[in-house]
């Protein structure tokens, strides 16, 4: 209950947060602070480690600070990638803060040339062509997007250290994107709506318009004709994502305002018109120290972003938003009181969803298109 009343206090509700949004920042350094030390704590912590490794020979048996020596903390690599994102996001939104001249440091020392190009060639390795694929190399766009925009000199340096492993990246996706022939519609990282959505803001970002069209034309194919989203049978006991939700999230991306509130209409009927939650309950961990169980402390984060991100996208009067308002924060207030630290198994990834929630990551990147 006090961490529910803490993360009251510290993020207020949605309603409050637009009334007082002229009197007080949404999210200051002092907040900030909590969670730049979780990434901090991991970007360099190389064990325990689950590594995804294809072995070709004996010459790739190797601990993880070998194989990748950029992205080998935080667990895994995919959570490494969005811990070094948590990094240069805080770092860039506030410079002067204590957290950012460590978090700049880290960042140094990890996203070197040598490091990156060491990185690009692991990824064109044979057997590796659905490594990370597509969740990790979506954080990873996201990275580069986030140096992109922030103008500053070790920014721009980091960014073009990155550039043999974001054009790695890029020829493995535009390979797989026309050949996937239907989404992925699980509540994990191999779900391709969450993909898809911060690739296009990545696409946006760094004006790669080719790419911003592949991904365009496959949301459209994917779900453009969907109706009827089953939000009953949500979540899983393992996810992180909802496959409803991560939906609607990249969709209001692709289609104008006025066509994505008919299209959510037919998909999502189930949205009520009045203020309550119980349409979309928040969930529970059963055991925030198992790895897998500890994912729906972040299903609650993400649906908050997501639920954010969809109300973005509606009009001023559009009914659905009082409900939407209300859903977006229960799910924010329960997904920020879980990320404690206090194991390992969710503290290595729970600090990078909630500053993409707290900071609008994506709603911000919409906004500045």
């Amino acid at each position: 209950m006090k961490a529910i009343l803490f993360a009251l206090l510290l993020f207020p509700p949605m309603s409050l947060r637009a009334a007082n949004e002229s009197a007080s920042p949404k999210f200051d350094a002092a907040a900030a602070e909590r969670f730049a030390r979780l990434a901090l704590a991991c970007v360099d912590k190389e064990y325990p480690n689950k590594i995804s490794h294809v072995l070709n020979s004996d010459a790739d048996v190797a601990p993880p600070r070998k194989l990748t020596p950029a992205f080998y903390g935080c667990y895994d690599w995919h959570s490494s990638v969005h811990g070094h994102w948590l990094l240069a996001r805080l770092a860039r939104t506030f410079p002067e803060a204590p957290f950012a001249k460590p978090a700049r440091e880290a960042l140094r020392k990890s996203l070197t040339a040598e490091n990156l190009k060491q990185e690009a060639a692991y990824l064109r390795e044979t057997g590796r062509s659905n490594f990370e694929r597509p969740y990790g190399l979506a954080w990873l766009l996201q990275l580069i997007a986030e140096l992109h925009e922030w103008d500053d000199p070790q920014a721009r340096e980091m960014l073009a250290n990155l550039r043999p492993l974001e054009e790695a990246a890029l020829e493995r996706l535009k390979v797989w994107l026309p050949k996937l022939s239907h989404p992925v519609r699980i509540g994990e990282h191999a779900q391709t709506a969450f993909a898809l959505g911060l690739m296009l803001d990545y696409a946006r970002s760094i004006g790669n318009e080719g790419f911003a069209k592949l991904l365009i034309e496959q949301a459209r194919k994917f779900y453009l004709a969907d109706k009827d989203c089953p939000m009953a049978y949500e979540p899983s006991g393992e996810d992180f994502l909802s496959p409803c939700l991560a939906e609607a999230d990249v969709m209001r991306r692709v289609l104008a305002p006025a066509e994505f509130a008919t299209w959510l209409h037919k998909f999502m009927p189930q949205i009520p018109k009045t203020a309550n939650v119980e349409w979309l309950p928040v969930t529970v961990s059963p055991d925030p120290s198992d790895p897998k169980l500890a994912h729906l402390d972040g299903l609650n984060l993400s649906r908050a972003w997501m639920l954010e991100g969809i109300i973005s996208a509606l009009p001023a009067g559009d009914a659905r938003r009082t409900a939407l308002v209300a859903a977006a924060e229960a799910h924010r207030h329960a997904g920020l009181a879980a990320v404690t630290g206090a194991h390992y198994e969710g503290g290595h990834w729970l600090g990078s969803f909630a500053v993409y929630l707290v900071t609008a990551r994506g709603v911000q990147q919409e906004k500045s298109k």
